[in-house]
């Protein structure tokens, strides 16, 4: 996993401005695959609860959630 990345995706998901997963994937240039795969570390490995909204049509967090990355 590459931390900036995930970084990118974190704040795209805060502001809840992913668009849909392919959306997402041409978004961090990525393919849509690896885009579900880091959804997934997220929610597992760091807890994150993050969900998708159909409404805003952006993956969301349904808790309040913050992440401090150190650079």
């Amino acid at each position: 996993m590459d931390i900036r990345i995930i970084i990118q995706l974190d704040n795209l998901i805060v502001n809840e401005i992913t668009g849909s997963p392919k959306q997402l994937a041409s978004r961090l240039s990525i393919t849509e695959r690896t885009v579900y795969n880091y959804i997934s570390f997220m929610k597992k490995a760091l807890n994150a609860p993050i969900v998708y909204d159909y409404h805003r049509m952006s993956y969301v967090y349904n808790n309040d959630c913050e992440f401090k990355f150190i650079r």
